[in-house]
């Protein structure tokens, strides 16, 4: 059997097939809840922010366009903005570390699935570490710590236009990178 792609399923989801939303689901929970944990680090606020999320995609209230970047940085992208605003909201100022995914993750999951996990993770983090410090920097404030892009340019005394160019530089590598190392999604 072939397994669909990622807009497949996606627009099979907007159109309530249950099926299809269960696969998205099953595919990128896990991904999803480390990633916002990884910003709260608060499993209760955590777990919100996946059930949330995952009734954003079911509802359809943001529109996916496969022609702007892969689903799962789409749905990373809907995660980190809705951490950053239950952060905000529970008025939560403190980064303190984050514990490693491979924690959250290893419960449950087959050998073949952590052996994935653990290759996607390598890849990730030796792109990152090919980026310049600066650039390291900016993509962890910005992405794990969930600071705006004027708080970033405040505590590091920097033009806000610099950092919104150090961003995009950042993940113009970092897409290049991933894609050269074969991408750490499942499209």
């Amino acid at each position: 059997m072939i397994e669909k792609d990622d807009a497949a399923l996606y627009v099979e989801t907007i159109n309530k097939d249950r099926v299809a939303f269960e696969a998205l689901y099953d595919r990128y929970e896990r991904l999803i809840y480390s990633f916002a944990y990884k910003m709260t680090n608060d499993s209760a606020l955590t777990e919100e922010i996946v059930q949330d999320v995952f009734l954003k995609l079911w509802n359809g209230t943001n529109v996916y366009d496969e022609k702007k970047g892969k689903f799962s940085s789409w749905l990373l992208t809907i995660t980190r903005n809705k951490a950053i605003d239950e952060i905000r909201k529970r008025k939560r100022h403190t980064h303190e570390e984050m514990i490693d995914k491979d924690a959250l993750t290893q419960q449950g999951k087959t050998v073949e699935e952590k052996a994935e996990w653990n290759e996607q993770k390598q890849v990730i983090q030796k792109a990152v570490n090919q980026l310049k410090i600066d650039q390291q920097q900016i993509i962890d404030l910005f992405y794990f710590k969930g600071l705006s892009q004027q708080k970033i340019a405040d505590q590091c005394e920097l033009p806000l236009g610099t950092v919104k160019g150090r961003i995009r530089m950042a993940l113009n590598h970092l897409r290049k990178m991933l894609d050269k190392e074969g991408g750490a999604s499942h499209e």
